[in-house]
């Protein structure tokens, strides 16, 4: 791809923006960088790319920059649709986002996990099996370091281009071909960005829309939004399934261990005893991150050894403290209704459960039965907070309560919990009402708990 004088505008300037500018001038592209947002608001990005011949075009869009482009290329948290880009599709001109743009340079194998929950945990143990079969691997995407940075900047070439991959980069792919792509899950979320959950998992599957008969795919058989697109929109690709019920090819998910499986036959198995992953939903990443690493090459030694060792991300699932005997769980990064529900049924003791946020157009009564069963009582802080208490009213077993903050809510959850029960907090909702991101909200829980002891 010949970028040389070509005019391309890059919209986003967020981490993959800067990473982007900074590829296509040094491919020669003459570019423009444009955002929504003020110069005071971006005074970071604007530093990091002082040193680049680019024009910026901030505080909006201009619909002219689109009408002279060659080329639109999106940050992931810029919607595909937006109007100001019809003078581009007018023209037929690609509008395409960071992922696709640089998978276009990556010549290594790439092997992609998505799905609604456990994509980083998913991808990062990947990494991590794959590294300890002395695989040289790139881990990168949706989480830390942008793929296009992995193009632009000198590194040892990896054998295996590792990356995670939301729906919204999905969504802007053309010709984006992962060797082993990963579907983990498909529940509702960012349904304030899709017209509908059926357009959502539209674009979750898209992950597959370039795979061969070569490639592999790697399914949740036991999801069953994945179940019936696969009855659908059948890959491709070789379709390797993992499940807790019987799978002909792919793994099968055991309380204490994973079975590989092929022709219906067992061949060999790991073992999670050691594992620092707790629950149900940890147990089918750590199955499919199997499946994958070994299409690449990974050992069983080198799996078997990254299960043991792997003890899991911030604000997962992560335990903080413990205060009078009672443990303090920040799983922040839960932002659906889905991932709530996945918490809940790995506590077997009386969970204190701090939920609240930006809804993003989830339907909090699908945790009515789970809050039945685990949660003692409920604290609903942030913008959700009156939805919250209408759709679950009634169902922890010694009510809810309202915060206004997270000192205040994790105060209040102490006051209603006994030793021996968790105070967790899963959100079910995005951060931005109070705020910056998930992992801000993450450390202010963890702050506010240092703080009671």
């Amino acid at each position: 791809m010949d970028l040389r004088h070509q005019q391309v505008v890059v919209v986003g300037l967020g981490k993959s923006g800067v990473a982007a500018a900074r590829f296509l001038v040094g491919r020669q592209a003459r570019v423009t960088v444009t955002d929504r947002a003020s110069a005071e608001s971006l005074a970071a990005p604007i530093a990091a790319l002082k040193d680049l011949d680019v024009e910026l075009k901030l505080g909006g869009h201009d619909s002219q920059d689109f009408s002279k482009a060659d080329l639109v290329v999106l940050s992931p948290g810029v919607p595909h649709t937006l109007p100001v880009f019809e003078p581009a599709w007018a023209r037929g001109v690609p509008v395409i986002g960071e992922m696709e743009l640089a998978s276009r340079f990556v010549r290594e194998p790439i092997l992609a996990v998505t799905g609604t929950n456990g994509k980083t945990t998913t991808t990062e143990l990947v990494g991590e099996m794959l590294k300890k079969s002395a695989k040289r691997v790139f881990v990168g995407g949706n989480i830390g370091t942008p793929l296009i940075a992995y193009v632009d900047e000198p590194r040892e070439r990896a054998d295996v281009v590792v990356v995670e991959v939301s729906s919204f980069q999905l969504d802007t792919i053309l010709d984006f071909h992962p060797a082993t792509a990963v579907m983990l899950n498909i529940s509702d979320d960012h349904l304030d960005r899709y017209p509908s959950f059926n357009a959502y998992a539209e674009s979750k599957w898209r992950i597959f829309a370039n795979q061969q008969s070569t490639d592999a795919a790697v399914l949740n058989k036991r999801d069953a939004t994945v179940a019936a697109m696969l009855d659908r929109h059948q890959p491709e690709s070789r379709c390797l399934l993992f499940s807790e019920r019987a799978v002909v090819k792919g793994a099968k998910i055991l309380r204490d261990r994973i079975l590989m499986v092929n022709g219906g036959r067992e061949h060999s198995s790991f073992s999670l005893e050691k594992s620092g992953l707790i629950g149900p939903h940890n147990r089918e990443n750590i199955a499919a991150a199997c499946l994958a690493a070994r299409e690449h090459g990974a050992t069983e030694e080198g799996i078997q050894q990254a299960i043991d060792d792997f003890t899991g991300l911030p604000h997962r699932l992560e335990t903080v403290g413990t205060v009078h005997g009672v443990r303090f769980v920040n799983d922040s990064k839960a932002t659906n209704v889905d991932a709530v529900n996945r918490a809940l049924e790995c506590f077997d003791r009386p969970v204190i459960l701090i939920m609240g946020g930006r809804n993003k157009k989830g339907d909090f009564t699908l945790l009515k039965s789970r809050v039945r069963e685990h949660v003692k009582t409920l604290v609903a802080m942030g913008e959700a907070r009156d939805e919250i208490v209408t759709a679950l009213a009634g169902d922890p077993e010694k009510g809810i309560v309202e915060a206004g903050s997270m000192q205040a809510a994790v105060e209040k959850a102490l006051e209603k919990a006994d030793p021996g029960d968790t105070v967790l907090l899963s959100p079910a909702c995005a951060s931005f009402d109070m705020f910056d991101n998930y992992a801000q909200r993450g450390d202010r829980f963890r702050q506010a708990v240092e703080m009671l002891g």
